[in-house]
């Protein structure tokens, strides 16, 4: 990558780390007292999607800050799995890429490995 890409790719992650924001969810996440069921169960249900928020955007802080470190050692724009380079294209999409686009396919595929497989595989597997 030509070294003012580089530059204009860290500032994008600064301005993005900068606007990180864990307080809003953070709030959600309190237990309050409530007499009703329903609320009860509203509540709890808020608390558990503000634990996937808060889940989330940590995971985005830790990968620009991982960005950013990659830029830094000069490593910056290497799948971190095979160490080939990472197109240009992927990098502008998401800055923050740490894989190519056939070491993500891989990643994603071993993270999710039920999907494309039949009903009839699994049970067969499971008998």
């Amino acid at each position: 990558m030509i070294r003012e890409d580089v530059k204009l790719i860290r500032q994008q992650l600064d301005s993005q780390l900068k606007k990180a924001r864990f307080s809003s969810a953070a709030d959600s996440i309190r237990i309050q007292q409530v007499a009703d069921p329903v609320d009860m169960t509203q509540e709890a249900l808020a608390r558990d999607i503000a634990v996937q928020i808060l889940d989330r955007e940590s995971m985005l802080v830790r990968r620009l800050r991982s960005a950013i470190e990659r830029i830094d050692d000069g490593s910056y724009g290497l799948c971190l799995e095979c160490e080939e380079r990472i197109s240009s294209k992927r990098l502008k999409a998401i800055p923050w890429a740490e894989l190519c686009i056939s070491c993500q396919e891989s990643a994603d595929a071993s993270a999710f490995p039920r999907q494309g497989r039949s009903a009839f595989e699994d049970l067969t597997e499971a008998a």
